[in-house]
């Protein structure tokens, strides 16, 4: 009967340090985690679709000698020269070309002297017509006499004509405003007809032609906005110009044709990725900071109003700057864990920023 008092006395120990285990185990959790909250917002967003293409000249034009046999002089303009309308390019040697002008010039001298000459005879022959002073046999030769003279002096003419527009293609001018992106005349080359000298980007339009799946087709249409990422991460903002009537029975893609703007000066030949902005619709976004990403499927975690963390699995859509959409999984009015989230795990004490304040 004597141990009765130290036996009392451990059971009552027993049942205190029971008592404080979890007392210090609540301690030790409320201890956890400080985070940012924020709830889910609404935003109208543009529904896109991604593309990827080409970035090309909206026209590319070719210039080529019109005149041939003539040697090079001068190179006016190289690869990457901005040129405009009308500006020379190129100049050939033209002495033969003046001197086969000078020559239809004497020709054509010529044959108004002729000309005259008949207009005398005719008119004489005119005035004693039906008098009997001449046969009409001679009476007619005059009259065709003159006729020849006029063909002659317009055969001339267009000779003359023909030989100025020979001795203006010796200087080989810009067809349009544009960018210089090809050069294959040398200086002293003797060129032919047809020889192509130079290749002009028309007015320094490049656009982006974008491969589209299509099954997109019937949505996609003149003037939507769409956006290449350039090099370096440029975003570079165009428009819709031009919708392929045809579908590639290869990759089962259309050609959407956009327009950039001029200033932009995109690089010729770069393969972009981009995208093109259909209708606006209603999102529902979280802060991207939001986002847990582990073993390959999104989470966001949710506070209650114990402050215990939940893992939520979401479906993500649309991204626009620092949000992304939500399709699924969320609760509108939850309270999502903005910050810190990576650090969380499922049903965590946490501290919410303005009550640690």
């Amino acid at each position: 009967m004597r141990s009765s008092p130290l036996l009392l006395a451990a059971f009552l120990s027993g049942i205190l340090v029971f008592a404080a285990e979890p007392a210090l185990a609540q301690q030790n959790e409320a201890a956890a985690l400080t985070v940012a909250v924020a709830k889910p917002a609404e935003r109208q967003w543009p529904e896109t679709i991604p593309a990827s293409g080409w970035l090309k000249p909206w026209h590319e034009a070719v210039i080529a000698a019109e005149i041939g046999g003539l040697r090079v002089t001068d190179v006016l303009a190289d690869v990457g020269s901005v040129v405009s309308k009308d500006q020379p390019l190129v100049r050939l040697a033209d002495e033969t070309v003046r001197a086969e002008l000078r020559k239809e010039e004497a020709v054509l001298a010529s044959a108004k002297a002729d000309l005259a000459k008949a207009r005398t005879s005719a008119g004489r022959a005119r005035k004693v017509q039906g008098s009997g002073a001449l046969s009409e046999e001679k009476i007619t030769e005059y009259l065709i006499a003159e006729q020849t003279a006029i063909a002659g002096v317009e055969s001339a003419e267009a000779s003359l004509e023909s030989q100025k527009i020979k001795l203006a293609q010796a200087t080989i001018l810009a067809p349009d405003d544009g960018l210089i992106t090809a050069r294959s005349v040398q200086l002293g080359a003797v060129v032919s007809s047809g020889t192509e000298l130079f290749r002009l980007v028309r007015q320094q339009r490049v656009e982006w032609q974008a491969e589209v799946s299509a099954r997109y087709l019937p949505r996609i249409k003149e003037g939507l906005t769409a956006t290449i990422v350039g090099p370096e991460g440029r975003r570079v903002n165009g428009t819709v110009r031009l919708v392929g009537p045809t579908v590639s029975t290869d990759t089962g893609r259309v050609l959407a044709y956009v327009a950039l703007p001029a200033e932009a000066h995109p690089p010729i030949g770069l393969y972009v990725t981009g995208q093109i902005e259909l209708a606006t619709t209603k999102a529902f976004t979280v802060p991207e900071t939001a986002l847990v990403v582990r073993d390959g499927i999104a989470y966001v975690f949710t506070v209650d109003a114990d402050m215990r963390a939940s893992r939520v699995r979401v479906e993500t859509g649309r991204r626009n700057a620092s949000e992304v959409e939500i399709l699924s999984g969320l609760d509108p009015w939850a309270d999502v864990v903005t910050t810190g989230g990576a650090f969380l795990s499922d049903k965590a004490l946490v501290r919410v920023e303005e009550e640690a304040r």
